[in-house]
């Protein structure tokens, strides 16, 4: 059934979220990032969450999106397919966040349709901490197996000379342990026979925990450990990666845009195939 393209302009009542000091470093040990802003209360300014942390605040109310009966999402066809942050506030322990999802898009697709949620979230200062867009692909019939629908295969690697190149592994339990700390519970990422039944050939590694890792790259190699200096951070999801996958992220630097240097990125896995393309980073002075 196609989705309700009436409800394109809608927006959601907000949902807020106590943030814990817990929950921050739950999430951070996730994906496995012992940067010291998020464990150290003697860090400058004190512990702040990552700054992928905003999946977890706005995750309530992305789901008040899909799970709209009038919208018509069949979630076993959902793959997402792309998102693009954009950070303007650190998020602290002790904040409430108020997050508010709204329908920006409905498009067609050789695959299906595709969806862009826009996610708002404010601390109780009434500042903006984040602006998401999230994308997905609600797969038609014919779609059923289609896994990569941006339909590129190929990596830029091969056509010039990254700033920066790093391989990270994806652990074998990495899903279970995002599940419980992001909040996402979709059984593609924790159960082998629903994945399956989905038209996937197992397991596949949460898209924002992959995201996640390139955070902590970013972080680490271009903003010299605060986290703060990342602006923004988007990526297309172009193919699954799956637990054990051995992942290696190239950086290109870009233009400069708005007072941030700006880079490129793609992320391959062991067989040369790019999993994440088309990213963008942009990270202050």
């Amino acid at each position: 059934m196609a989705l309700n393209r009436s409800l394109v302009g809608n927006s959601y009542p907000a949902t807020t979220t106590a943030v814990t000091l817990d929950a921050i470093q739950k999430y951070a040990r996730a994906y496995g990032d012992d940067n010291a802003r998020y464990f150290e209360p003697s860090a400058p300014s004190g512990i702040i969450a990552p700054p992928m942390f905003t999946v977890v605040v706005t995750w309530l109310a992305l789901i008040t999106a899909i799970s709209d009966p009038d919208l018509r999402v069949d979630v076993m066809r959902l793959l997402h397919t792309r998102e693009d942050i954009r950070f303007f506030m650190p998020i602290r322990p002790g904040d409430q966040i108020a997050a508010r999802a709204s329908i920006i898009a409905v498009d067609d697709a050789p695959a299906g349709e595709v969806i862009t949620i826009g996610l708002d979230a404010s601390n109780q200062h009434q500042q903006t901490v984040s602006r998401s867009r999230f994308m997905a692909l609600i797969r038609g019939r014919r779609g059923r197996d289609s896994l990569h629908p941006g339909g590129v295969s190929g990596s830029r690697a091969s056509r010039s000379e990254p700033v920066l190149t790093v391989s990270q592994s994806i652990d074998f339990d990495q899903t279970a342990r995002y599940a419980d700390a992001s909040g996402d519970h979709n059984p593609i990422h924790l159960d082998a026979a629903v994945a399956r039944m989905a038209g996937l050939p197992g397991i596949i590694v949460h898209g924002l925990c992959t995201m996640a890792l390139t955070s902590k790259v970013i972080i680490s190699h271009l903003c010299a450990g605060d986290p703060t200096r990342l602006t923004r951070l988007a990526v297309s999801f172009s193919r699954p990666v799956f637990p054990g996958d051995r992942l290696t992220t190239n950086l290109w630097r870009e233009d400069e845009a708005n007072g941030a240097s700006c880079f490129s990125y793609e992320i391959c896995n062991a067989a040369g195939a790019a999993v994440l393309r088309d990213g963008v980073a942009e990270v202050s002075p």
